[in-house]
């Protein structure tokens, strides 16, 4: 996949056209499109790489990995094998708000939704956890 096929799968994810881009961020017209023919000056992928919060790498092609921070299949195995362990622990009475209570006596739709939230929460230290702790020569 071309910079430029890239760029334009992004807006599209984003809802808005390549000359929204280019006005968003300074572009003279009709310029990203040249990246079909063109490599981009370092500068202005750059600014589309910020833009879309994505690294550069990924506007090349090197990754398809749009973030240092996204998870990976790894991370995602490691979210739902501590998700087991809470709700395990749920089940067993382990944590101090369900004491006395089994996680299996609340109801359906409130189970799925504590389930759902303690995912969430999960997926979320994650990748505050990556954010914060990744050293910089491996963020792009």
């Amino acid at each position: 996949m071309t910079v430029f096929e890239r760029v334009k799968e992004l807006c599209k994810e984003r809802g808005i056209t390549i000359v929204q881009l280019e006005e968003k961020v300074g572009f003279g017209k009709n310029s990203i499109y040249s990246w079909k023919k063109n490599k981009p000056s370092t500068e202005k992928l750059e600014k589309v790489a910020d833009y879309f919060d994505v690294s550069t790498d990924y506007l090349l092609g090197r990754t398809n990995k749009k973030r240092y921070y996204d998870l990976t299949e790894k991370d995602e195995r490691d979210i739902q094998k501590e998700l087991q362990k809470m709700i395990e622990g749920l089940s067993e009475g382990g944590y101090a708000a369900f004491d006395g209570k089994d996680i299996d006596e609340l109801d359906e739709e409130t189970k799925q939704y504590l389930i759902e939230s303690l995912e969430s929460t999960l997926r979320f230290s994650k990748i505050m956890a990556k954010k914060k702790f990744t050293p910089k020569k491996y963020r792009d």
